[in-house]
């Protein structure tokens, strides 16, 4: 059994304060894929940089305190790549990729578009940007699993009040038919949803840290692995972990039958 783990901390050094590492190690992950480091890579202990005697590799933001992906994994892969655009995005650490054989697992971080007009337009760049890139995965003929926070909610199940939110960013028309293209044009699988088409209030994985969204699971569904339809065809089951609070997202973690 393969299984795969996507975690956005909100911070590495604020989650490792709140014991994310015992919570992993209990969880005996092949991969895990992680988001939203804010640290660079001097700012990282000894322990982040071997965690439970993992291979642990990162793609930081230029800037400080903002952004960066990582993978964790107990087998040493073939080769690791650092980015996919040679521009702004990899400037702020939204992509590392580490291929197994024939498969390929990618940590992403889409960039959110809720603090400011300038930032959606900003995620509107990457999404135009991405969309090339995720066909040329697809080229590859490779499996691949795509962990990450993909800051889209895609249907109306997927968030709470998806209503009132059908003009705020994540939920915004353009970006889920953005979305409903990479499953419907492009083949790729929404591996949660194809395990659980029906589940509503489980499915959420991100929380709001304004009114008592938590307590009341006013949440959505945000943090996906999506896959290739091979190793997709594989999962036999899928958890959102929400008994231990690491950041203001849970754990998504995939168990694959997959050698």
């Amino acid at each position: 059994m393969l299984r795969i783990i996507s975690l956005n901390l909100n911070g590495i050094r604020s989650a490792w304060s709140k014991n994310v590492l015992p919570w992993v190690i209990s969880q005996q992950p092949d991969i895990i894929c992680l988001q939203e480091l804010k640290a660079q890579l001097p700012d990282l202990t000894p322990e982040m940089m071997a965690p439970d005697g993992m291979r642990a590799f990162y793609h930081c933001a230029e800037k400080k305190g903002y952004s960066g992906v990582g993978i964790w994994s107990r087998q040493a892969p073939d080769r690791v790549i650092e980015g996919f655009d040679g521009g702004e995005f990899d400037a702020e650490g939204r992509y590392i990729r580490a291929d197994f054989g024939n498969l390929s697992v990618i940590s992403l971080y889409l960039p959110s578009g809720s603090s400011s007009p300038e930032r959606q337009e900003a995620k509107f760049r990457f999404l135009d940007v991405f969309y090339p890139q995720m066909l040329a995965l697809r080229a590859e003929g490779r499996e691949i699993v795509l962990c990450g926070d993909w800051n889209i909610a895609h249907q109306a199940i997927d968030l709470k009040n998806w209503k009132s939110n059908q003009k705020n960013s994540g939920f915004l028309p353009e970006e889920r038919a953005w979305l409903g293209r990479l499953f419907d044009e492009q083949g790729w699988v929404d591996v949660y949803r194809r395990l659980y088409p029906d589940a509503g209030e489980a499915c959420y994985t991100w929380w709001s840290n304004r009114g008592q969204a938590w307590a009341k699971n006013v949440g959505w569904r945000i943090d996906y692995q999506i896959a290739t339809p091979g190793i997709a065809a594989t999962a036999v089951n899928a958890e959102v972990y929400k008994a231990e609070r690491f950041s203001d997202h849970a754990p998504l973690i995939i168990d694959y039958d997959y050698k």
